[in-house]
Parts: C-alpha cells; structure tokens; sequence
C-alpha cells in the first residue's frame, strides 16, 4: 500500500477496533486490513495502516496508549 505506514499488527479484532477508534478521534485516517483466514483465527493478522504523512503522530498517539 503505497503512501501508508503499517502502524500497527494484532490477532485481536477488539484490540484492531480500540487502536482503530482511539485513531479515528484524533482525525487521523485508519484503514484495517484483516487477513484473518476465517476458518482458523490462529492463521493471518489484522494490519493496520494510516497515512504515511501523520506516521509520527499515530506512532506517537498509539504509544501513548498502549503506556496507559
């Protein structure tokens, strides 16, 4: 995906939606993509990725969090 910055991985789709939200609030642009394989969840990740000019600010806003 050019011009986005993977920010984030999880196997966690509540763990996605939260980081996802806390994102969106902050009026930074998230895009998820689930690679999950649907029949077996221990298959794949959850990516998610934000614009590559606001990487600063969602790396920063994302380890403020995950502090917390």
């Amino acid at each position: 995906m050019k011009g986005w910055y993977k920010l984030y991985i999880t196997r966690n789709y509540a763990e996605a939606s939260i980081i996802k939200g806390m994102l969106e609030e902050n009026s930074i642009e998230v895009v998820v993509l689930n690679k999950l394989d649907s029949s077996y969840l221990n298959f794949g990740d959850i990516e998610l990725y934000v614009p590559l000019h606001l990487k600063e600010i969602a790396v920063e806003l994302l380890n403020s969090a995950l502090m917390n």
